[in-house]
Protein backbone atom coordinates (compact mmCIF):
# COMPACT_ATOMS: atom_id res chain seq x y z
CA UNK A 1 0.00 0.00 0.00
CA UNK A 2 1.37 3.41 -0.97
CA UNK A 3 -0.03 5.73 1.63
CA UNK A 4 1.35 9.08 2.63
CA UNK A 5 1.24 9.57 6.36
CA UNK A 6 0.54 13.09 7.48
CA UNK A 7 0.07 12.50 11.22
CA UNK A 8 2.70 11.26 13.62
CA UNK A 9 2.94 10.43 17.32
CA UNK A 10 5.77 11.23 19.71
CA UNK A 11 4.99 9.45 22.98
CA UNK A 12 6.69 9.47 26.35
CA UNK A 13 6.29 10.16 30.04
CA UNK A 14 7.89 13.63 29.79
CA UNK A 15 8.56 13.80 33.53
CA UNK A 16 9.75 16.47 32.99
CA UNK A 17 9.92 17.56 29.36
CA UNK A 18 13.53 18.46 28.51
CA UNK A 19 15.26 20.52 25.84
CA UNK A 20 16.03 17.23 24.11
CA UNK A 21 12.32 16.37 23.93
CA UNK A 22 11.53 19.87 22.72
CA UNK A 23 14.18 19.62 20.00
CA UNK A 24 12.62 16.38 18.69
CA UNK A 25 9.11 17.90 18.88
CA UNK A 26 10.15 21.02 16.94
CA UNK A 27 11.94 19.03 14.25
CA UNK A 28 9.19 16.42 13.87
CA UNK A 29 6.52 19.14 13.68
CA UNK A 30 8.23 20.41 10.51
CA UNK A 31 8.00 16.97 8.88
CA UNK A 32 4.34 16.14 9.54
CA UNK A 33 1.09 18.03 9.09
CA UNK A 34 0.10 17.04 12.63
CA UNK A 35 2.27 15.81 15.46
CA UNK A 36 0.54 14.34 18.47
CA UNK A 37 2.40 14.31 21.75
CA UNK A 38 1.25 11.24 23.66
CA UNK A 39 1.70 11.70 27.38
CA UNK A 40 1.86 8.34 29.10
CA UNK A 41 -0.26 8.06 32.19
CA UNK A 42 0.83 5.36 34.62
CA UNK A 43 -1.19 5.55 37.85
CA UNK A 44 1.14 2.99 39.44
CA UNK A 45 4.23 5.14 38.97
CA UNK A 46 4.98 8.13 41.18
CA UNK A 47 6.58 10.81 39.08
CA UNK A 48 8.04 14.18 39.92
CA UNK A 49 5.12 15.88 38.17
CA UNK A 50 1.61 14.49 38.12
CA UNK A 51 -0.09 13.83 34.81
CA UNK A 52 -1.92 17.18 34.60
CA UNK A 53 1.25 19.11 35.47
CA UNK A 54 3.19 17.33 32.71
CA UNK A 55 0.47 18.08 30.16
CA UNK A 56 0.41 21.75 31.17
CA UNK A 57 4.21 22.02 30.97
CA UNK A 58 4.21 20.49 27.49
CA UNK A 59 1.45 22.86 26.39
CA UNK A 60 3.33 25.90 27.67
CA UNK A 61 6.64 24.76 26.14
CA UNK A 62 5.09 24.05 22.73
CA UNK A 63 2.57 26.90 22.46
CA UNK A 64 4.61 28.37 19.58
CA UNK A 65 4.04 25.24 17.44
CA UNK A 66 0.64 25.30 15.78
CA UNK A 67 0.44 21.75 14.40
CA UNK A 68 0.76 19.73 17.59
CA UNK A 69 -1.90 18.11 19.71
CA UNK A 70 -1.32 16.77 23.22
CA UNK A 71 -3.16 13.54 23.98
CA UNK A 72 -3.27 10.66 26.43
CA UNK A 73 -4.63 7.17 26.02
CA UNK A 74 -4.90 3.77 27.65
CA UNK A 75 -3.71 0.59 26.01
CA UNK A 76 -1.23 0.00 23.25
CA UNK A 77 0.26 2.92 21.38
CA UNK A 78 -0.22 1.18 18.02
CA UNK A 79 -3.92 0.66 18.77
CA UNK A 80 -4.36 4.35 19.54
CA UNK A 81 -2.50 5.26 16.36
CA UNK A 82 -4.61 2.90 14.25
CA UNK A 83 -7.86 4.27 15.70
CA UNK A 84 -6.72 7.86 15.06
CA UNK A 85 -5.23 7.43 11.57
CA UNK A 86 -1.66 8.03 12.74
CA UNK A 87 0.81 6.25 10.51
CA UNK A 88 4.15 7.14 12.03
CA UNK A 89 5.78 6.92 15.43
CA UNK A 90 8.60 9.38 16.07
CA UNK A 91 11.37 8.35 18.44
CA UNK A 92 14.37 10.39 19.49
CA UNK A 93 17.63 8.53 19.94
CA UNK A 94 20.67 9.75 21.88
CA UNK A 95 22.99 6.77 21.91
CA UNK A 96 23.61 3.27 20.67
CA UNK A 97 21.72 1.94 23.69
CA UNK A 98 18.68 4.04 22.71
CA UNK A 99 18.89 2.74 19.14
CA UNK A 100 18.98 -0.88 20.33
CA UNK A 101 16.00 -0.40 22.66
CA UNK A 102 13.98 1.66 20.19
CA UNK A 103 14.70 -0.79 17.38
CA UNK A 104 13.23 -3.62 19.46
CA UNK A 105 10.16 -1.49 20.17
CA UNK A 106 9.83 -0.57 16.49
CA UNK A 107 9.95 -4.25 15.51
CA UNK A 108 7.30 -5.12 18.11
CA UNK A 109 5.07 -2.25 17.00
CA UNK A 110 5.48 -3.32 13.39
CA UNK A 111 4.55 -6.88 14.34
CA UNK A 112 1.43 -5.60 16.11
CA UNK A 113 0.47 -3.26 13.28
CA UNK A 114 2.40 -3.46 9.98
CA UNK A 115 0.81 -0.22 8.75
CA UNK A 116 2.60 1.91 11.34
CA UNK A 117 6.15 3.04 10.65
CA UNK A 118 8.71 4.24 13.18
CA UNK A 119 11.22 6.93 12.37
CA UNK A 120 14.24 7.73 14.51
CA UNK A 121 15.46 11.29 14.88
CA UNK A 122 18.96 11.54 16.30
CA UNK A 123 19.11 14.07 19.06
CA UNK A 124 21.04 17.28 18.73
CA UNK A 125 24.49 16.51 20.15
CA UNK A 126 24.16 19.23 22.79
CA UNK A 127 21.22 17.28 24.26
CA UNK A 128 22.63 13.78 23.79
CA UNK A 129 23.22 13.18 27.49
CA UNK A 130 19.92 14.58 28.79
CA UNK A 131 17.14 12.38 30.11
CA UNK A 132 14.22 13.12 32.40
CA UNK A 133 15.61 10.53 34.83
CA UNK A 134 19.01 12.20 34.91
CA UNK A 135 17.42 15.62 35.43
CA UNK A 136 15.56 14.28 38.49
CA UNK A 137 18.70 12.57 39.77
CA UNK A 138 20.89 15.66 39.70
CA UNK A 139 18.10 17.83 41.07
CA UNK A 140 18.26 15.77 44.25
CA UNK A 141 21.67 17.43 44.73
CA UNK A 142 20.40 20.92 43.83
CA UNK A 143 22.28 20.95 40.52
CA UNK A 144 21.69 23.77 38.05
CA UNK A 145 19.69 22.41 35.10
CA UNK A 146 18.79 25.71 33.43
CA UNK A 147 20.51 24.71 30.16
CA UNK A 148 18.79 21.33 30.07
CA UNK A 149 15.09 22.16 30.40
CA UNK A 150 12.78 24.85 29.02
CA UNK A 151 12.33 27.95 31.18
CA UNK A 152 8.77 26.97 32.15
CA UNK A 153 10.05 23.62 33.42
CA UNK A 154 12.86 25.27 35.38
CA UNK A 155 10.30 27.45 37.16
CA UNK A 156 8.11 24.42 37.90
CA UNK A 157 11.14 22.48 39.18
CA UNK A 158 12.08 25.33 41.51
CA UNK A 159 8.51 25.44 42.80
CA UNK A 160 8.59 21.68 43.40
CA UNK A 161 11.87 21.94 45.30
CA UNK A 162 10.37 24.61 47.58
CA UNK A 163 7.67 22.12 48.50
CA UNK A 164 10.17 19.42 49.59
Amino acid sequence: MNKKFTKAMFAGSFDPITNGHLDIICRASKIFDELQIGVLHNPNKKGLFNFDERVELIKSCTSHIDNIKIVSFDGLLVDYCHANDIGTLVRGVRSEADVNYELQMAHMNRELNPDIETIFLPTNTKYSFISSSLIKEVLAFDADVKNLVPKQVLIALKNKSKGR
